[in-house]
């Protein structure tokens, strides 16, 4: 457990970011009177996700690697983290769209079937909290893979000519 506490302090404070968030979303109203803007602003949390991943594994390579971390362990510190992030999110989805904001599906569903995007019945198919657990599952992991393996890259500890 001791192995792997840095990352889960870190997917915690993962989750709870993304709990304050949602709350900035709804404040924003991109879930009510402006939802036609929130497919798009939703997405600025990836730089907020980015800059989470990188913090944690700077706190890997300093604290746990004594300042010299390679690609490879970087990159493994960052699939823990993903991980556990992956197995928090069912919780955060149903905190997010139970307490922060309950009426997000019926809002959406609304405003896909009046622009015509997707018909009542495929609106309704997509925008659930099934639907959007399972998504915020893979799209934690799956995101969490690609900026793993791109902080642990930018983290590693380069070699210098005389220590070759």
């Amino acid at each position: 457990m001791k192995k792997i506490a840095i990352e889960i302090r870190w997917a915690i404070q993962f989750s709870i970011v993304s709990l304050v968030w949602m709350i900035f979303e709804k404040t924003m109203g991109w879930h009510d009177e402006l939802i036609s803007k929130q497919a798009i602003y939703t997405n600025l949390f990836a730089f907020v996700g980015i800059g989470i991943y990188f913090i944690a594994l700077s706190d890997k390579k300093k604290n746990y690697y004594k300042g010299t971390m390679d690609w490879k362990q970087g990159f493994m510190s960052g699939m823990i983290l993903s991980t556990i992030i992956a197995i928090l999110s069912p919780m955060v989805q149903s905190i997010t769209y139970t307490y922060i904001t309950p009426h997000f599906f019926e809002n959406i569903i609304k405003y896909m079937v009046t622009e015509k995007v997707q018909t009542q019945s495929q609106a309704e198919m997509y925008f659930n909290l099934k639907s959007f657990t399972i998504q915020g599952i893979f799209g934690a992991f799956s995101f969490g893979v690609l900026t793993s393996a791109f902080v642990a890259f930018v983290l590693k500890t380069k070699i210098t000519t005389h220590e070759k």
